[in-house]
This record gives C-alpha cells, structure tokens and sequence, in this order.
C-alpha cells in the first residue's frame, strides 16, 4: 500500500516519463529491485494505482449513492463522490489524462476497465430510475456522464476554486435535465439548481 501511495504521488508529480523507479523505492525506502519483485516495471506499478483507485472509486461511489431515497439524490450523491475522489487522487489522475500516448497498451486496458466498470454502476442505476427510458438511450446517457464527468473533473483541476459540491451541482443539473422526460417523477427533491 504504502509503494502504491508513493507511485501515485510521484506519478502524479512528475508524469510517467519523468518517473524513475529510482525515486519511488528511495520515497518508500525500499530497494528498487523490491519494487521491481512486485509489480515487474514501472508501467505495472501504474498499472497497480489504476487497480486499486478502480477499486476505490467503485467502492466510493457505491457507498455515497446507497444512502439516496430519490433518483436525484442517488444523482447528486453518487457525482459528489465522483468529484471528491477526483479531487483527492488529481495529480495522479491528471497525469493520465495528459500523457495518454506514454501509456501501454496495459495501462490504457486499466484506464478503460476502470470507465467499464462505472458504467455497469451509471446505466443500472438509470435503468433503476428511469424505467420507461429506451436500453439505447440509457447507454447512451451512460457514456455521456462518463465522458462529461471526465472533462469536468480536468477543468476543474485548472479551478482551485471549485468546490467537489460545485461540480457535482453542474453534473447533476445537466443530467438531470436530460434525464427527466424518463424519470417517473422528475419533480422529486434533491440539490436545488443554482
């Protein structure tokens, strides 16, 4: 855990090109060769952030929508926890999202297992919410809250001064204002629009 920790900051710090193996083990005070014996090489040792933010970012997001009582509130809380984790994890995040042409082959599989696996949660939720909406549109919407999600937490990145909260109230709004004509009842509570 503590390799990993270490990686993603560096990572996040430096870029995956300018990160030396070197530098992780000497942070972690291990020996480069032990970094080696557990994760094969530098794009593995991402490649094992990747997995496990996956892992907390399920995890995350399952927990803050399982307290909602409405489709809204599912909305807003699952996109707070979106944002919050984004936050916390944007240095490393932000690297993968401006060097996607360092990235492997194995790297990129990461990366895309990752927004698979938040679309399974994303189109069943809306599934859930929004029974009478089309199977093609409920994909659909999916891969557009990936997508916009996505863009939103890298301009935000560039605006310290917007709050998770803030960005989760855009997403939240833009969603749900596509959303309503499936929903069957739109007029149900939740954040109010700004």
């Amino acid at each position: 855990r503590q390799m990993l920790d270490v990686a993603e900051e560096v990572f996040g710090e430096r870029g995956y090109q300018a990160t030396s193996m070197d530098e992780i083990a000497e942070r972690c005070g291990v020996s480069k060769p032990m970094l080696y014996e557990y994760f094969g090489s530098k794009d593995g040792l991402l490649v094992a952030c990747v997995g496990r933010s996956k892992a907390e970012l399920l995890d995350v997001t399952q927990k803050a929508m399982a307290g909602a009582v409405t489709p809204r509130d599912i909305l807003w809380r699952g996109m707070v926890a979106y944002f919050e984790f984004m936050e916390a994890h944007g240095k490393s995040y932000g690297m993968l999202m401006s060097e996607p042409m360092a990235a492997s082959a194995q790297t990129i599989e990461a990366v895309e297992s990752t927004r698979r696996q938040q679309s399974t949660l994303i189109a069943g939720v809306l599934a859930t919410f929004a029974p009478s909406a089309p199977a093609a549109a409920i994909d659909a919407y999916t891969e557009i809250i990936i997508g916009a999600s996505e863009r939103l937490a890298q301009w935000r990145a560039r605006r310290p001064e917007m709050s998770a909260q803030d960005a989760a109230r855009h997403m939240t709004d833009f969603c749900w204002h596509g959303l309503s004509p499936f929903v069957t009842d739109a007029g149900e509570g939740g954040p109010a629009p700004r």
